[in-house]
């Protein structure tokens, strides 16, 4: 049945217009990840009797595949319920005549609602059905929910804050399982990290203990049929369970045909120093490593340790377009944008450029520049085309004659000496180290997305203040070459 299942998906999918599948946030589940998600359940939780929830089901894949192990014998519940959650009526026939195949192999109960699942699920909170669902398996739609909205109102009235349709499918369904109940999601891999999904890790470790995370290592492997490169992890919670060590494990892609799996403690996952619970997802390459991740450590310094600070570049171009201009001229200094650093070098100005490349330095806009001095600085945004995602430049001041002060467009981020530049060595110790492959292992761990956030480097570790500026004595300037940079790290022990 289930290839039954993926026939319908193609064809729905190539019938469907991408504006409607934006719109509605959904791209439907391959069979391969549905049945792979379907496996990670326990055999033996549950066994009297189970109650699954798929919410945003679809055209059911989720639930069908979860239907194939019952009926292979994986699973054997005395009683069965099943509730799907489907938002677009148009796709409940099929899911329909998905069900009615599997209830003829064996009797279970199904439902199929229409409507908005945020809506219901909140009012099912309210009605006290905290302890309804044994399973979930979702796939829930990924789109931004927006400030001052009726979904806002509805999480909130059931102490749920979050920014995405996925974290408050996650959520609600949390709330309404029963304890020791599993739930196995697909979801953006962004909310390991970065502040605006912190209430939502901070609301799923309070309730759940992680159980396994599944990573790919192509980005574009699960709805490639969508063209979708949002990169994605599977994750199977336990509501209540006590948190014990995390499975990780790793596939290049969703034939799993090369699965490799490990075992991790959970304060290699979420440190129990760290205030925003960030979820490290060791690379694979650790996974290879016998060592674990705190032992290789050899540092552990925060940057207030080290007396540095990093800030988001301070001037938001439109605020202050009546004072940019497209090229330097009398008393303007430089603007730079990310576009100005290519390859580890500055190129600055670039007159065929649409940003500007200059900002008027005047009582308006004197408090959002920097005083000239050395700088390392860092892109909020990585190309999809780099093999790096952290991406870090050196300001070399001698690279700007008769200049008093940059100002930083808001796409950058900058480290700074209470906002005031760095010594020549330290900012070139400091940019080489942040270049190298041995950092960008680290920020793999938790992040999933190319951008790079303030936050998200206060929390990397680094070296010690005078390892950093003896780091940046051994080179005359930054060298753009990968191998080099690696070398050095070696050499100096880091």
């Amino acid at each position: 049945m289930l290839s039954v299942v993926e026939q319908n998906r193609l064809r729905i999918s190539k019938s469907t217009p991408s504006k409607k599948k934006s719109e509605m946030g959904q791209f439907f589940t391959p069979v391969t990840i549905a049945k792979f998600m379907a496996g990670l359940f326990d055999d033996d939780s549950f066994k009297c009797s189970c109650h699954l929830l798929d919410p945003g089901a679809g055209i059911g894949s989720l639930s069908c595949a979860f239907l194939d192990r019952c009926v292979s014998d994986s699973f054997s519940f005395n009683e069965f319920n099943l509730s799907a959650f489907e938002l677009d009526e148009s796709l409940h026939y099929d899911m329909e005549r998905s069900f009615s195949y599997y209830s003829s192999l064996f009797p279970f109960n199904s439902e199929i609602s229409g409507g908005d699942f945020i809506e219901k699920a909140s009012e099912m909170i309210h009605k006290g059905y905290t302890s309804e669902f044994t399973h979930v398996i979702m796939n829930p739609p990924y789109k931004k929910i927006s400030n001052k909205t009726l979904h806002r109102y509805m999480l909130s009235s059931v102490g749920i804050e979050t920014v995405n349709l996925y974290s408050a499918f996650v959520s609600l369904a949390l709330e309404m399982m029963r304890p020791m109940g599993q739930l196995v999601a697909i979801i953006p891999r962004s909310f390991c990290n970065g502040p605006y999904y912190r209430s939502f890790r901070n609301f799923v470790l309070r309730r759940a203990a992680i159980k396994h995370i599944h990573l790919f290592e192509s980005r574009n492997s699960m709805f490639k049929d969508d063209n979708v490169l949002q990169e994605n992890v599977i994750i199977l919670l336990e509501k209540g369970s006590k948190q014990g060590s995390v499975k990780i494990s790793y596939s290049t892609d969703d034939s799993f045909n090369d699965l490799k799996e490990f075992f991790y403690s959970f304060k290699e996952i979420v440190s129990p120093f760290d205030c925003e619970s960030f979820i490290n997802i060791p690379v694979l390459s650790d996974s290879n490593n016998s060592n674990s991740l705190s032992e290789k450590l050899k540092f552990n310094n925060s940057l207030k340790e080290i007396g540095l600070e990093i800030s988001t570049g301070p001037v938001v171009d439109f605020r202050l377009k009546e004072h940019l201009r497209q090229m330097p001229e009398q008393n303007t200094v430089p603007l730079l944008y990310p576009s100005h650093f290519q390859q580890l070098e500055i190129r600055w100005p670039q007159p065929e450029s649409k940003k500007p490349n200059a900002i008027v330095r005047n009582s308006d806009t004197e408090r959002w520049l920097f005083p000239k001095g050395c700088y390392c600085v860092v892109r909020r945004i990585s190309s999809k085309e780099e093999k790096r995602r952290i991406v870090a430049n050196f300001i070399n001041p001698e690279e700007f004659k008769d200049v008093e002060a940059y100002g930083f467009e808001n796409h950058l981020n900058v480290f700074h000496e209470n906002k005031r530049g760095l010594s020549s060595a330290l900012a070139k110790g400091l940019t080489v180290y942040l270049n190298s492959t041995f950092v960008d292992d680290l920020f793999r761990k938790f992040s999933g997305h190319t951008q790079v956030n303030a936050t998200d480097l206060r929390q990397l570790k680094y070296p010690s203040k005078a390892a950093l500026i003896k780091l940046g004595e051994k080179i005359d300037s930054v060298p753009a070459n990968q191998s080099d940079i690696d070398n050095l790290i070696k050499e100096m022990g880091l």
